[in-house]
């Protein structure tokens, strides 16, 4: 069993972020709870990012541990800073955002609402984020308090939007994110088969983490839906969903059919590439198999208008 010199280990991964990295060290220092560490993860930064962190560290409160890697990318440097948390729970937040002053000590509180016979089966404890203007983002959980997996609060009870929280750290290194993959991985694919092994949720109508969404935010990766820039992220999602989660189909059918849909979008995307897709994932259920034919007609026809955008923008490029 890991012994573990804090409750939390506040993990950011940073590339060239100097400019909004303190937004999240003020809100670290305003934390009515004390038991953590920031692990600050710099992907290769060329800015100021190393100094800002050094002087940081001279005068924090709490223990700042600076991890240098050469760029790569956001999946990986979230993987060092897992591998890299002192903390039995971890949150991860980007290099722009900032926690509620008292993130910390709630979830350390719902933590010890959960009696110690059954805490081997939970993961997570996610909460809400807000914007700066105090306005919740996306939807609220159906009751305040709530034990499910994360497919059963995104299939079975429609909730959408940005939530944030923690996780064990434990589990976390069981469950990497895929580095052989290049490029934008969405973060739900991992956090999708960790529900699949049986973990559950604590989910709660707390406010824990204040969202900025800013223009070249890091949340802000593989959200173009329109052109094949993310295709290879995007196909992949599309193919968990139509493989792996067809229990969930009776819940919301609407979200397997967009999903077939994009598995031939996005798929056709990687053809045009040249891009192939990784090994071991051919659908191998009838079911997925039925779905995507059904829907194929629809997602080369997305595929088509994708293209034809491409090809618009290109002849006549917007300028700033």
């Amino acid at each position: 069993m890991a012994c573990w010199r804090h409750l939390f280990s506040v993990v950011t991964p940073t590339h060239n972020r100097a400019h909004t990295l303190e937004r999240v060290y003020r809100s670290l220092r305003e934390q009515s709870f004390q038991d953590f560490e920031w692990v600050v993860v710099d992907d290769g930064s060329t800015d100021a990012t190393r100094t800002l962190v050094q002087g940081w560290q001279q005068e924090a409160s709490f223990p700042i541990r600076y991890v240098w890697q050469p760029n790569q990318h956001k999946k990986t440097a979230f993987n060092t800073g897992v591998r890299h948390a002192q903390g039995e729970w971890l949150v991860a937040i980007d290099s722009d955002d900032e926690l509620d002053p008292n993130a910390l000590y709630h979830m350390a509180g719902v933590w010890e609402q959960i009696p110690p016979a059954q805490r081997g089966r939970y993961v997570a404890i996610t909460g809400l984020c807000t914007r700066p203007d105090g306005r919740v983002v996306g939807d609220m959980y159906p009751r305040d308090v709530m034990d499910v997996s994360s497919l059963d609060m995104t299939f079975r009870y429609h909730v959408r939007g940005e939530k944030f929280g923690c996780l064990r750290t434990d589990v976390l290194r069981q469950f990497p994110f895929p580095e052989d993959i290049p490029g934008f991985v969405p973060e739900s694919l991992v956090w999708r088969a960790i529900a699949r092994a049986g973990y559950l949720t604590r989910f709660v109508n707390q406010v824990f983490r204040v969202y900025h969404d800013e223009k070249d935010s890091l949340s802000r990766q593989g959200r173009t839906a329109d052109s094949g820039r993310h295709a290879l992220g995007l196909w992949l999602l599309a193919h968990d969903t139509v493989e792996y989660c067809l229990d969930w189909f009776r819940y919301q059918p609407a979200a397997f059919f967009g999903a077939a849909i994009r598995y031939t979008r996005f798929g056709l995307h990687l053809r045009a590439q040249r891009v192939a897709r990784p090994a071991g994932r051919r659908l191998s259920r009838w079911a997925s198999r039925l779905l995507v034919a059904a829907m194929w007609p629809v997602g080369a026809a997305l595929y088509l208008r994708d293209r034809l955008r491409d090809a618009a923008r290109a002849k006549h490029p917007v300028t700033t």
